[in-house]
Order: C-alpha cells, then sequence, then structure tokens
C-alpha cells in the first residue's frame, strides 16, 4: 500500500523540480516579461545615458514586445573597475580608457577580443584635453606655456587615477608626436610637473582643488568636463591645444561571464549596439563628447574645434606598453616625481 504513496510522492517532487529549474533557467533569445541590465559607467556620462536609455528601452519594446529597466552606476571609471572586479554584476561598462576595461579582462570576466565586437574598437565616444584658465588674463593657449615659471597646473595623480593618464599622456606625445625625442619630452613633463602644486587622486578630487580651493591657475581637464560644468552654469575660460591634442577615447563592451550568468546577452548586445546610431551619438555630443558618427559630428562640428594633430594610444605604443613605460612603480612617471621632489 506504500508504494503506490511512494511513487506519487516522487512523481510530483520531480514534477515540482522540473518547473524550478524552468524557471530559474531564461532561455538566451527570450523575450517575455522584463529584462534587466545593469550599466556600470564613470561618472560624467550619467547625464548622456539617462537621455539615452528611455530610447533604447522604447525601441526595444515595440521590436521585442519585452520591457527592459535598467540598474545604473556612475562613479570615478577606476573605481567602477575595481568594483566590477569585486563582484558587482555588471552587464555592459562603459569607462574611461580602455586600460580599465582590460583589467576587467585580464580577471576572466570579459572574453579577449572584444574590441572588434562593436564599431570603431568599440570606442563609443571621445574627448580631448583643455586647459582651463582661473580668468580669461591668464595667457595660455598651447601646451608649452605650462612649463613657465608664472603657471601652476593643477592635474590628478596618474597612479591613483586612470584619468589623469590622459593629461600625463598629452603632455609627453605634445613633444614626441610633433618630432621632439623622448629626452625633449621628460625635460618638458619635469618642467610641468615642477609646476604643479598638489596631486589630487583622482579628477574629481583636483577640480575641488581648483575650483573651490583655489589653488593653481591651470586645470588640465577634459573638453567634455568642461562643457558639461558649463551647461550647469559654471563657466570657466579655456583653451583646446589644437596643433597637438591626444584623443581620449572610451569604450564600451558587455561583462561576457555577467551577461551568460544573467541571460541577458542578447538584450545587453542590442544596447551596447544601439549607442552607435545616431540618436544615441546625438545624446552624447550634447554633454560635451564628441561623437564617433560622422554624421552626427559634422552637426555638432561648430562646438568642438578642429585639432591638426590627434594623436591616440596607439600612436604612442598602446595601454599595455604604455602602463609598463610610464606607470608602473618606478617607471617614467615615478622618476619625474624624484626629479622635481615630489615623490
Amino acid at each position: 500500500m506504500n508504494q503506490p504513496k511512494r511513487f506519487i510522492s516522487w512523481l510530483f517532487a520531480g514534477i515540482f523540480a522540473s518547473f524550478a529549474i524552468a524557471a530559474c533557467t531564461t532561455p538566451q533569445g527570450d523575450t517575455s516579461g522584463t529584462a534587466q541590465l545593469t550599466l556600470v559607467s564613470y561618472a560624467v556620462t550619467q547625464r548622456a545615458y539617462e537621455n539615452i536609455i528611455p530610447k533604447f528601452a522604447q525601441e526595444w519594446e515595440a521590436k521585442t514586445g519585452q520591457r527592459v529597466e535598467f540598474n545604473q552606476s556612475y562613479a570615478g571609471s577606476g573605481s567602477q573597475t575595481r568594483a566590477v572586479i569585486d563582484g558587482l554584476e555588471a552587464d555592459i561598462v562603459a569607462l574611461a580608457l580602455a586600460l580599465d576595461t582590460q583589467r576587467i579582462e585580464e580577471a576572466g570576466l570579459i572574453e579577449p577580443g572584444w574590441e572588434d565586437e562593436l564599431p570603431n574598437g568599440s570606442i563609443v565616444h571621445k574627448s580631448v584635453a583643455a586647459l582651463v584658465k582661473r580668468d580669461e588674463n591668464i595667457n595660455v593657449e598651447k601646451w608649452s606655456d605650462l612649463a613657465r615659471d608664472d603657471i601652476q597646473v593643477v592635474t590628478a595623480n596618474p597612479k591613483t587615477s586612470g584619468g589623469a593618464r590622459w593629461n600625463f599622456l598629452a603632455l609627453w606625445g605634445a613633444v614626441t608626436q610633433a618630432g621632439g625625442s623622448e629626452a625633449e619630452a621628460l625635460e618638458f613633463v619635469e618642467a610641468v610637473f615642477k609646476n604643479v602644486p598638489v596631486l589630487p587622486k583622482d579628477a574629481r578630487e583636483s577640480t575641488d582643488v581648483f575650483y573651490h580651493q583655489g589653488q593653481g591657475n591651470i586645470l588640465i581637464n577634459y573638453e567634455n568636463e568642461v562643457i558639461l560644468a558649463a551647461q550647469q552654469g559654471d563657466v570657466k575660460p579655456y583653451v583646446i591645444p589644437t596643433d597637438y591634442n591626444i584623443s581620449i577615447d572610451n569604450p564600451v563592451t558587455l561583462v561576457d561571464v555577467n551577461v551568460d550568468k544573467h541571460g541577458t546577452r542578447e538584450v545587453a548586445q542590442a544596447f551596447v549596439e544601439f549607442l552607435f546610431t545616431p540618436d544615441a551619438q546625438r545624446e552624447f555630443a550634447k554633454v560635451g563628447f564628441r561623437p564617433v558618427d560622422e554624421t552626427v559630428a559634422s552637426e555638432f562640428a561648430v562646438q568642438y574645434p578642429q585639432v591638426d594633430n590627434l594623436f591616440t594610444v596607439t600612436d604612442l605604443g598602446g595601454w599595455d606598453a604604455i602602463q609598463a613605460k610610464f606607470f608602473d612603480d618606478g617607471a617614467v612617471f615615478d622618476q619625474v616625481l624624484a626629479k622635481v621632489g615630489k615623490s
């Protein structure tokens, strides 16, 4: 008499387990219900993404019938990189520099070759370096002016700030890309850092040191940050060195381990592809980023001065070589600080 009861109990247990497994496993490409995506980016992109996300969500629902909701996280690029490596389950990362994305790749969360999976080497928008003046009376127009004795320069520390590495590379490349030797570049960089009164840990702190603590009369910043600050009512005179400048390239990619874990690869891939469309590119351009879409770039040409010689990280050897040469312990930057007495 007990055997049929046991059989029925096992049968119901098996059916329940099958339903539980089915409920916990979302087939790739399933467009029912609501998809949840986590976007991790750096602080100054927030305003653009808050305008882009509703456009994508509307388009995706019209196309597939599936709603999509975003969890969004914005902070310094280096901090966001560490957070993702330490367990923040981002589906998409949009960081300030490819070196940060490479670190997530090295942690085993992003598959190699991510640069080739989207247009333009996965660079979704760009910027250039800008020199923000304390006031209009400061006669600074080009990089070489920063070595003058009457100039004090505020820039973040590239040892602790990923973004500040762009500043250092802009200074170095302004010499080497113009045909100068590395010895001449080193001499120039030393002269500039001799004029640096303090090295804040990140771009946000360097902005605070300049604007609120009143240190320095020139701040090396990014064009997009200056434009965004002006839109928010904080207008400062600035100049874009147009003889030589560095292309500050900002990548986007999927975090492969997480999209596969969450079953969100299809919708996440659609979102990152949407970022390269004219609709999304215009939103980036509106808040100060140089768009990678040529048609949109032409629409905003007045806003962005043309740089005669725009060099890239590739021109300087690529991030792996740059990190080893300039920013590892004991490398060029440490030698510069020791030479100017700031180590």
